[in-house]
């Protein structure tokens, strides 16, 4: 009988365990943080653009040091990289909690404070995706992997709750000292680890020398030659892009289902409970082996439920119902759910595929290059299905993204029959 639940093997090591814990604890208070500057900033402006700004000041650092991150983790120690930049953030978070003690209220200073906030990410996230291969055998990467997707789904679904509980109950202050508190245990995790210098073989000379912009150069064009780990990026992209649905649920929240703001937190809550739902049951997953293909089929059931919400929204049409239509809230929860579902479950081997064939000495590097994907995609693809949405409307719009991208992913994979060979127990870029 095939395993159900998550497999937990890689928690035997006591590295990896450390380090599981103690980023899944402070990625609570992360999404907690997250929800709380968002509120800080309505309270102070009352507007809800100054909100939407905070945006920018998150992606842009994002971006821009996520390539330069991943060179410093191929030039440096990565337990050094993510200790530091982990200790950046935590200097920031003080600084949150601070500024909420003193009742500043400063809308320029929590936009400046979010912008260093995201420049250490930017850093922290490649180096600590990069450590993992290097605390456990290959063989368990797809488990460790679908261990990490659910700590942070969880953290995505359980911090927003938190932060607004907290935000509303005792203020700003506690909410920002609790993020405080619960980071510590990331950085008792990466002290913990040994010391973890970017290996070099001999035969490759992908390690750079000096951590510059050549060398992201380098990064970009090793990606370039090397059409497996490629297709992982170009398969994300053309979900999140073309079928990304989130930007559609305040709308169908006031003018389809009903509902309001309530049906748009149900809904972007059903994604990430089909994705936790996903992890937790993943022990099938560690035992496959045809991985690209796995990933070709998942986000073809991401795009075919992201199709069927479509359909439901135009099964309702826009009559800005008094109440909430149930039975339409149902399907689109459900639909959205094996959409999360999907979604992580092609994560869960993109980024088995990412650590399992990248040589050690650029994995920093590419995995820098995941960082922006995963920041920009889904953000191009608000710009993208919104403005499907305002030609046609929101279920049009919907179904016209689910299908556009089945063709993106059928014409990759055709143009790329490698990728649909790849084997898991023989990682080839």
């Amino acid at each position: 009988m095939p395993r159900l639940f998550a497999d937990t093997a890689p928690l035997r090591v006591g590295a990896f365990r450390r380090l599981w814990w103690g980023l899944g604890i402070s990625n609570l208070g992360t999404q907690l943080t997250t929800v709380a500057v968002g509120l800080q900033v309505y309270a102070i402006t009352a507007s809800t653009l100054a909100v939407g700004i905070l945006g920018i000041f998150a992606l842009v650092p994002l971006v821009v040091l996520g390539l330069y991150g991943g060179a410093l983790v191929d030039q440096f120690d990565r337990r050094r990289v993510a200790l530091t930049a982990s200790t950046v953030l935590f200097v920031v978070t003080a600084m949150l909690a601070l500024q909420a003690w003193l009742s500043l209220d400063s809308v320029w200073l929590l936009y400046v404070l979010v912008a260093l906030q995201s420049a250490a990410s930017a850093v922290n996230n490649p180096a600590r995706s990069a450590i993992i291969p290097r605390l456990i055998p290959i063989s368990q990467l797809a488990a460790a992997n679908a261990l990490q997707t659910l700590a942070w789904n969880v953290a995505l679904t359980l911090g927003p709750l938190l932060g607004a509980v907290l935000v509303a109950w005792q203020g700003f202050r506690v909410a920002y000292t609790l993020d405080l508190l619960l980071f510590t245990a990331s950085l008792y995790a990466l002290w913990r680890l040994p010391d973890i210098p970017p290996e070099h073989d001999g035969r490759d000379d992908a390690r750079p020398r000096v951590a510059g912009w050549r060398s992201v150069m380098d990064g970009l064009r090793y990606l370039g030659t090397r059409p497996n780990l490629r297709m992982t990026f170009l398969l994300d992209l053309s979900a999140m892009i073309l079928a990304m649905p989130r930007v559609l649920f305040p709308a169908v929240g006031v003018v389809l289902i009903g509902g309001g703001e309530t049906t748009t937190g149900v809904l972007t809550a059903a994604i990430a409970v089909g994705a936790v739902l996903a992890s937790m049951l993943s022990g099938g997953l560690t035992g496959v082996r045809a991985q690209g293909k796995a990933i070709v089929a998942a986000i073809a059931v991401f795009a075919l439920a992201v199709i069927g919400f479509g359909v439901v929204l135009l099964l309702v049409g826009r009559t800005s119902p008094e109440g909430v239509i149930v039975w339409a809230l149902v399907a689109a929860c459900v639909l959205l759910a094996v959409a999360g579902a999907a979604d992580s479950i092609s994560s869960i081997f993109r980024q088995t595929i990412l650590q399992a064939a990248t040589p050690d000495a650029m994995r920093g590097r590419l995995q820098g290059v995941f960082v922006v994907v995963v920041a920009g995609g889904p953000r191009l693809g608000d710009l993208a299905v919104g403005t499907e949405a305002s030609w046609f409307g929101e279920g049009l719009a919907a179904v016209i993204g689910g299908a556009l991208c089945l063709v993106a992913i059928t014409v990759l994979a055709l143009a790329q029959r490698r990728f649909l060979a790849y084997d898991g127990d023989r990682p080839a870029p």
